[in-house]
Formats: structure tokens, sequence, C-alpha cells
């Protein structure tokens, strides 16, 4: 029964020592996707604004 305990607290250690990594990457994530939706809005307003500075832009061309 002693063995039950402690392998079930070493489990449980186990598993917060692999949650404080998964925190972190989860909130790395979350940074990285706003950055990359910051990063798109800025191409896409500066992508308008070359399509109304220049006739000959096509919009296919993607």
């Amino acid at each position: 029964m002693t063995w039950i305990f402690a392998l079930t607290g070493a489990a449980v250690a186990g598993l917060a020592v692999l949650a404080w990594p998964a925190a972190r990457v989860f909130a790395a994530a979350r940074a990285l996707r706003a950055e990359v939706d910051r990063a798109r809005s800025r191409v896409r307003a500066r992508e308008e604004l070359f399509r109304k500075i220049s006739p000959t832009a096509d919009s296919d061309s993607r």
C-alpha cells in the first residue's frame, strides 16, 4: 500500500514539473499569435496603400 502512495506522489510531482513548461509554451504561443496578427494588419495596410497608388497592381499576383 505504501508503494501505491509513493508512486502516485511521484506521478503527481512529475505532472507538476511538466505543467510549468507547458504554461510557458502556451503563453509564448499567445504572444506569438498577437505579434503575427499585428504584422498581418500592418502588411495588409501597406498592401492597400500600394494598390491605391499603383494603377498597375493586380490582385491576382498572390
